[in-house]
């Protein structure tokens, strides 16, 4: 006995048996029909075929249909960091120090 026939169903396991082959009615002894099974060997796959390809492409359509959500709090908040940056520049130069030196 294979260590592995007791979960198939017990010792009468067979290719294309199903313990509830009736769809509802559990231990039914019929064939299974009109279910197809393939295998590909572990030798002949290739988990990576076509990986590039779809990531280029399932990328930019997930980029496309979500573009509205955050480039315009990506733009806002760039023309809010160059103002600040420009902001603090011009106030720690002369010209900002000899404008804002009385407010202090």
């Amino acid at each position: 006995m294979r260590p592995t026939q007791q979960r198939y169903g017990g010792p009468n396991w067979k290719v294309g048996n199903w313990l509830g082959h009736d769809f509802g009615a559990f231990g039914g002894a019929g064939k299974v029909k009109g279910i197809i099974t393939y295998g590909v060997a572990a030798n002949r796959q290739n988990p990576f075929a076509g990986a590039a390809h779809d990531a280029l492409f399932n990328t930019f359509r997930r980029t496309k249909s979500q573009i509205f959500y955050w480039l315009p709090t990506m733009v806002a908040g760039y023309y809010l960091m160059h103002w600040a940056t420009e902001r603090n520049e011009y106030l720690n130069s002369k010209a900002g120090r000899a404008e804002f030196a009385d407010s202090e």
